[in-house]
């Protein structure tokens, strides 16, 4: 699933596609706002939010949609085969007369009043990739996170209402980097604020390492040290990589982590 970096990169690419510009063509192919005409309308700017992407309007309008698991927007050029949007998995198009933007197996759309967005997003934490997140956003997401209890950390991790934008990528990954156990509580985690912290700073890297142009799931040079990696050697000790699954089912969604790097309580060496 797309996480906060790559939300953020397609919202800079859309903007640079699609803002300050009249929109000359645009259809929405989703039962819900299929008879919703935005042609016309002057993007102003597209927002993200943790998973969000909110594409705000001159007339006081919002287009709002989710990525969910396969979700993309591709910009093509207008009036090249590609823009055309003839194919099944395209869900909305927007255009003007430059370029097109084509929001392909998207797993949310909604058009709502501007000032009604907080319907939509209104439950989630703060956004753990915005600007003011250390200042403002972090003291929210810590009185949330002491209110999660003794859950497992990396269930926690993926609770968009306690910090919106992490997913199971950057979960894996700041576990790993602190030798966290995914299923410590998260009550016994001594520093919430340093976990959080390494999921933004490893977001961060990723939008700033992007191929420009992209708004692919992967970042150039991009690697990942456990996530995906099952049965693979740890980079950092040789052990093969472990998978386990967090939440429950059917929501479960697959935690990668190093037996050894990350041992559980019952499993540390004592010291």
């Amino acid at each position: 699933m797309p996480e906060g970096d790559i939300v953020r990169r397609t919202a800079a690419r859309l903007d640079q596609a699609l803002a300050g510009r009249p929109l000359a063509r645009a259809e929405l192919r989703w039962p819900s706002a299929a008879d919703v005409d935005l042609t016309g309308r002057t993007v102003l700017a597209n927002i993200p939010y943790g998973k969000h992407l909110l594409t705000r309007l001159d007339d006081g309008r919002t287009l709002h949609t989710h990525l969910r698991m396969e979700g993309r927007w591709s910009i093509e050029r207008t009036g090249s085969r590609e823009a055309s949007g003839r194919r099944p998995d395209v869900r909305a198009l927007l255009g003007n007369e430059v370029w097109t933007a084509l929001g392909k197996d998207l797993g949310m759309l909604d058009v709502v009043p501007t000032r009604d967005e907080h319907t939509l997003i209104g439950h989630l934490g703060p956004d753990v990739l915005a600007d003011d997140f250390p200042q403002d956003g972090l003291p929210e997401a810590l009185r949330r996170w002491a209110a999660s209890g003794p859950r497992p950390v990396c269930e926690v991790l993926l609770d968009q209402r306690v910090a919106a934008g992490i997913g199971t990528i950057y979960l894996a990954e700041s576990l790993f980097a602190l030798g966290l156990w995914p299923w410590t509580p998260a009550d016994e985690v001594e520093d919430p604020a340093r976990l959080l912290g390494v999921a933004r700073r490893l977001m961060q890297r990723s939008i700033a390492s992007a191929v420009p142009g992209s708004t692919g799931e992967r970042a150039r040079g991009a690697t990942t040290l456990v996530h995906g990696r099952a049965g693979q050697p740890c980079r950092r000790c040789g052990a093969p990589i472990a998978v386990g699954e967090a939440g429950v089912a059917p929501f479960t969604r697959p935690v990668f982590w190093c037996r050894r790097c990350q041992p559980a309580p019952d499993t540390r060496t004592p010291r």
